[in-house]
């Protein structure tokens, strides 16, 4: 149904705007739209294919399901596409896709008949750009794949078709439209990438965990955005993509996909799943048995820096863990707990107190120390703690000692070429890991100023050779 809208234009000029909700078919059926050449060249890769193809899957079982938005310029009979062009693209060459190989094996007629129809209307659009014609070839093929494959049924066909649907805007002037495309964008950019998430795992909630979302999610509510953005930036999001041996730089919206993971209420019995959901389902009957209510217990689930993420509550959950973790442990640096034994205390007293400690770089540096750090106790508690601080300490400062100048990418590099975390993920006990060599530097090794108190100590740990 169509209806219209006011918009108030930075001129005070008033805009109608031509909102409508049109299914997948409709806007590909449509024989007036375009796409412009202004438009940037078509950039979705694989990645982009199956993630929207996964979303798709995930909820066939609904009503209807919202693609997104679509922004339109009406001029001389089209629609011009000024904001939606990615996926509006990819899904022609779904369509392409359905008709090439699977239009002469539908048992449904009636899908069958849809997908003629399309075809006789759907628009052949041409693109000057290499990269637009790069990604559009490796994108068909993706896209064959997956069409091709027997879980895309003939009601997943159906569903993607007349069930998935986009809200469109369309205005008459070129510059309103582009303003408009520009609000929209506006207000999207508040949207951090933990904002997505949080979005993703409210509606992952199980029926049966509605009653404790507030509950749940109070914490995260509570919590500033610039603390939520360190503890997904600064610490998950590094810890998890290095871990997996992957670059991890700055944590955007198309990495959100790392924090999600299953939902216990309908992923399949796969082999992989089952302790997640044996432990999910354990610990929430512990803690409901009414013998709680006599002992005070409370059994917390265990959580792990680079586990399968459970979607809904759980995630929540997780979140509120690790940020209390990591308040224990900058808590624990700070105080210097006298059960520190070796050079570990030294160490926390010198990266805590040195004088240029709050350069950018050494501040990185300190970064990939912490992550490293909290990576181990994460896995192993404070068992050989004092140990594992040595070890962290020699792996991140030798690069600050080496590098007259470190940038984000410089830290990144080093971790996934010289990667820690990778030992820690492989290790079963504490000495796969604190046993683990790490060459000496040599005098002529080092680049940096301002670090004496650093050299002195690389010195004493006898990681430093004249």
């Amino acid at each position: 149904m169509t209806t219209a809208v006011n918009n108030q234009t930075n001129e005070s000029n008033e805009a109608e705007i031509e909102k409508q909700i049109i299914s997948v078919r409709e806007l590909l059926g449509d024989t007036t739209l375009s796409i412009p050449q202004y438009q940037r060249p078509y950039k979705w890769t694989a990645k982009h294919i199956n993630h929207l193809f996964a979303d798709i899957a995930l909820h066939k079982n609904k009503s209807s399901y919202r693609l997104g938005t679509i922004v339109f310029h009406r001029e001389y009979g089209k629609l011009n596409i000024v904001d939606g062009q990615q996926r509006t693209i990819s899904l022609l060459l779904t369509l392409r896709a359905l008709i090439t190989l699977r239009r002469d094996k539908l048992e449904w007629k009636d899908l069958k008949r849809q997908l003629d129809e399309l075809e006789l209307k759907m628009i052949n659009p041409s693109f000057e750009s290499n990269i637009s014609k790069n990604n559009i070839h490796s994108n068909y093929l993706e896209i064959s794949r997956i069409v091709s494959r027997t879980d895309f049924t003939e009601e997943l066909i159906d569903f993607l078709l007349n069930k998935c649907t986009f809200v469109t805007f369309t205005l008459s002037d070129i510059s309103e439209a582009f303003q408009f495309f520009d609000s929209q964008n506006a207000r999207g950019r508040d949207l951090e990438p933990h904002d997505l998430l949080k979005a993703y795992h409210l509606r992952e909630f199980s029926e049966g965990d509605e009653k404790l979302k507030a509950k749940t999610v109070a914490h995260w509510e509570s919590c500033e955005t610039a603390e939520l953005a360190e503890l997904f930036a600064q610490y998950l999001y590094r810890i998890r993509s290095w871990a997996k041996g992957n670059s991890a730089r700055y944590f955007g919206k198309d990495d959100t996909p790392l924090f999600k993971g299953v939902n216990i209420e309908n992923i399949g019995h796969y082999p992989y799943v089952e302790h997640l959901r044996m432990t999910h389902h354990f610990v929430d009957n512990y803690n409901r048995q009414y013998e709680r209510k006599i002992d005070g217990n409370t059994m917390v689930f265990p959580f792990h820096l680079d586990q399968i993420i459970i979607n809904g509550r759980r995630f929540f959950e997780m979140i509120t863990h690790y940020q209390k973790e990591i308040t224990l442990i900058k808590k624990f640096q700070k105080d210097q707990k006298k059960e520190l034994t070796g050079y570990a205390q030294e160490i926390m007293n010198l990266i805590n107190n040195y004088d240029s400690r709050n350069r950018t770089g050494d501040q990185y540096v300190r970064s990939i120390f912490n992550c490293l750090l909290l990576y181990y106790i994460d896995k192993f508690g404070t068992e050989k703690i004092s140990h594992a601080i040595e070890k962290c300490f020699i792996w991140a400062y030798s690069l600050r000692l080496k590098m007259y100048r470190i940038e984000m990418a410089t830290i990144d590099n080093y971790v996934v070429n010289n990667n820690l975390f990778k030992i820690i993920k492989d290790s079963t006990r504490p000495e796969d890991f604190i046993t683990f060599t790490i060459p000496s530097l040599k005098k002529a090794d080092v680049k940096s100023s301002k670090t004496d108190d650093i050299e002195e100590l690389f010195k004493g740990m006898r990681y430093y050779e004249q």
